[in-house]
């Protein structure tokens, strides 16, 4: 069964109807044309009011709608003769980072992301999507051997966070993504960063680094999640959609912010409602930024990195 948020509702309600007036006519064999074109036009309008008026919160429960295409799911829709490669070659396999080398029509990439599970069994098996150490040691050995091969890095982001248990403090989670920020801003191939669901805290940026960031229209970036902000700001964890709107985590606040330099639109209800529509605009999004990053020199792609990163935030000294 799908998963149905409170918003969507009604335009579920009107689906139903429809479906129901598509099952008579087909068993009694009546005409309902005119009534089923009434009815979609009416799913439509609703979908663009609904869908067109989400608030901050509304958009992080699409970001985490359970039925959303995870980067594992555009990687087999949009990506050719995928080679995943495994393991940080220091402690293990973190399968909450998948990645290796690919084709992008036609042309090779090294494509990199964030995963999480579709069930408690797969969600267990990566950790709920919040990666370990190792997780950002492979993704580091990965990019070192894009950046050796001279092909360009695509990087998905769609995390919670890092793991912040006390076995990734034991294996030094923060040095582990402080080291990936050192070294992404050293690599001399194109780095292209996509955020397609959650864009949680250091757990994004330890593969979020890159020449230009790319967000989904529903998903989100942020220093932390809602609940997280909520918990420590207001000790309610109920106050989850006032933090949403403070932490301005949207994708047009991130536009407004110079955080995020494009917006990726999704199918009209969102990418969970058409996997194979919100992979063509990812990868239309894709294609046109790495075709224009791929002009750059070596020198060129590490400059403009380092200013972009250098030219966020705003200091006053008043």
């Amino acid at each position: 069964m799908p998963t149905i948020l409170d918003f969507e509702q009604p335009i579920h309600d009107l689906e139903k109807k429809a479906t129901k007036l598509q099952s008579f006519s087909r068993e009694d064999g009546v005409d309902v044309t005119q009534s089923l074109e009434l009815l979609q036009a009416r799913i439509a309008e609703e979908k663009e009011r609904v869908f067109s008026e989400l608030t901050a919160w509304q958009r992080v429960q699409m970001a985490r709608h359970p039925d959303r295409p995870y980067p594992k799911d555009y990687i087999a829709l949009l990506f050719s003769d995928f080679l995943e490669l495994h393991g940080d070659r220091r402690y293990a396999d973190d399968q909450a980072i998948i990645g290796g080398f690919a084709k992008l029509d036609g042309d090779p990439v090294m494509v990199i992301g964030s995963q999480k599970g579709r069930d408690l069994e797969t969600n267990v098996k990566v950790n709920f999507g919040s990666a370990h150490p190792e997780g950002y040691r492979k993704a580091l050995r990965l990019m070192e051997l894009a950046d050796k091969a001279k092909v360009p890095i695509v990087s998905f982001i769609d995390t919670p966070g890092a793991y912040p248990g006390i076995a990734a403090e034991e294996r030094h989670i923060g040095e582990a993504i402080a080291v990936n920020l050192r070294e992404m801003f050293r690599f001399t191939v194109p780095i292209l960063v996509a955020v397609v669901g959650e864009g949680g805290s250091g757990g994004a940026l330890g593969i979020g680094v890159g020449n230009r960031i790319l967000i989904m229209q529903n998903a989100y970036y942020s220093v932390i999640t809602p609940e997280g902000c909520a918990a420590i700001l207001w000790r309610d964890g109920a106050a989850a959609p006032k933090a949403a709107e403070a932490l301005r985590l949207t994708p047009t606040d991130l536009m407004e912010l110079g955080i995020a330099d494009g917006i990726i639109p999704e199918p009209l209800g969102g990418a969970h409602r058409d996997h194979k529509g919100a992979a063509k605009l990812l990868g239309e999004a894709l294609k046109t930024n790495l075709d224009e990053l791929r002009k750059l020199a070596p020198k060129e792609l590490q400059d403009q990195r380092y200013a972009k990163y250098r030219a966020l935030g705003v200091f006053d000294g008043e």
